[in-house]
């Protein structure tokens, strides 16, 4: 079916007002964050902008009766190509059904559509003293549709946890249209172990599964206080040691950062005034929660990490704690000014591996670089071993192109050989489904066939995950 004859048949069913078919406001959509998106474009055939579930049961019934693929996209802030239509058909831009159906203080919990941006959802929490805990770093513009979805994380996940520990239940748009609700039909209660927990199925499934139109989440009191300790460490080696000794003295803090030797040059260079000390590593350890706990813990972190570190400090004054995060704050901007002449890259930018195995990715990384000849400034949440990678080219030079893309390939194959995984934070997509026997095994034939029971034809979001036999 031609573009023209598909857009008339969704206006029919949608209206106009919730179809896009022009082919400027295609390009639009034909793209996110990933390096493989700057090298490819993959334009869908047309756009829906859903506002109810019953606009996406109509979309997946008639996809599903005429055999379209359909991709379902948040703000499209994804860096795997993992909300982009690299089999052509139908986007469903969820990211316009942006709202909070009820947040129910006494059981703690909050219903919210899938466009709901992460920021403005624990902006409207703040007024009942609550929040959701997950922080990830493009919280200003991700949904919590995308977030479920790619069983997002960020920086306060070592305390915290990932998106799907606070997921209650989910509303779902199966691919032949059907409509389920997982997590019990009327609950509202925050345990429950009864029956098959369809809930996990559907967090992480990357939009292969199905549509993603209601979801329950868990929310958590808001912290009272929060403080920061910055630790300098001229020896890379010592880092991990001084986080595993925090464990051990038995303090979770709600996040703890490392900045490599690469890191600390880069934020130099990009902002002379941070003044960042030379050395192998900064960690920063964050603690939140009451004030007495909170200058207990940041007390007792500063006196074990000074074991080992050069330099020490722990603050709790909100201006002293923005200084302190400035560097890390940055450090994504910055990571271009290693080489003047090139750009920073997402591929290959979020493996995660054992806290024991830190050091050994970090120097295997740099090993790798000076391989194949690319600059990549590292760094990271260490505390769950979360390694972020910025590899700096040339994009327009295709020898610099190769070889980014062997980097990659390499950087992805040392963290699965480290006892890690190709990514701990933004997902799969299209970038890393080559890599899904190499970490999973047989395990991938179980998911196929989940895939196969669920979507027959096929259509929900080709080509993401793993690929099918078939498939390239």
């Amino acid at each position: 079916m031609n573009r023209q004859a598909l857009s008339q048949e969704l206006i029919k069913l949608l209206g106009a007002e919730k179809v896009i078919a022009d082919e400027l406001d295609l390009m639009y959509y034909s793209y996110d964050s990933s390096f493989l998106a700057k090298q490819h474009r993959f334009i869908p055939d047309i756009v829906v902008t859903p506002r109810s579930t019953e606009d996406v049961v109509k979309v997946m019934k008639y996809a599903y009766e005429h055999g379209i693929p359909v991709t379902p996209r948040g703000a499209g802030t994804g860096e795997t190509c993992g909300a982009v239509a690299i089999n052509g058909g139908i986007v469903l831009d969820m990211s316009t059904w942006d709202v909070i159906d009820e947040v129910d203080v006494p059981n703690m919990q909050v219903f919210v559509r899938p466009g709901v941006v992460h920021a403005n959802l624990n902006e409207h929490l703040a007024q009942y003293g609550l929040f959701f805990p997950p922080d990830p770093g493009s919280t200003r513009m991700c949904t919590i549709g995308g977030m479920v979805a790619n069983n997002a994380s960020g920086l306060r996940a070592v305390k915290y946890g990932c998106t799907e520990q606070y997921v209650l239940g989910l509303e779902v748009v199966l691919p032949n249209g059907e409509v389920i609700i997982t997590g019990g039909m009327k609950s509202r209660a925050v345990k429950s172990v009864s029956g098959m927990n369809l809930t996990k199925l559907f967090v992480g499934s990357e939009g292969v599964l199905g549509v993603i139109t209601r979801i329950r989440l868990r929310v958590w009191p808001k912290p009272k206080a929060r403080g920061i300790v910055m630790a300098v460490f001229p020896v890379l080696e010592d880092a991990p040691k001084a986080v595993l000794e925090v464990y051990q003295a038995g303090i979770l803090p709600s996040g703890i950062e490392i900045l490599d030797d690469s890191a600390i040059k880069a934020i130099n260079m990009y902002r002379p005034d941070i003044n960042l000390p030379a050395a192998e590593a900064i960690l920063l350890f964050e603690v939140d929660g009451n004030p007495a706990s909170v200058d207990w813990e940041g007390q007792t972190i500063k006196e074990i990490v000074n074991r080992r570190a050069s330099q020490v400090e722990w603050a709790t004054d909100p201006k002293r704690m923005a200084d302190l995060w400035e560097g890390r704050s940055v450090v994504a901007s910055a990571a271009a000014r290693v080489r003047p002449d090139g750009s920073r890259v997402f591929a290959g930018e979020d493996i995660s591996v054992p806290l024991s195995r830190v050091t050994e990715v970090l120097r295997g990384i740099r090993g790798l670089g000076e391989q194949f000849g690319i600059k990549v400034v590292n760094y990271g949440h260490i505390g769950d071993g979360n390694v972020h990678t910025a590899p700096v080219i040339d994009p327009e030079i295709p020898a610099e192109v190769e070889q980014a893309n062997k980097l990659v390939d390499a950087i992805h194959r040392l963290a699965i050989e480290l006892g890690g995984s190709t990514t701990g934070e933004h997902g799969v997509g299209a970038v890393r489904a080559q890599y899904a026997v190499a970490e999973h095994g047989d395990a991938v034939k179980v998911m196929q066939a989940i895939k196969n029971a669920i979507d027959p034809k096929g259509i929900m979001n080709p080509g993401k995950l793993f690929r099918l036999e078939g498939e390239n």
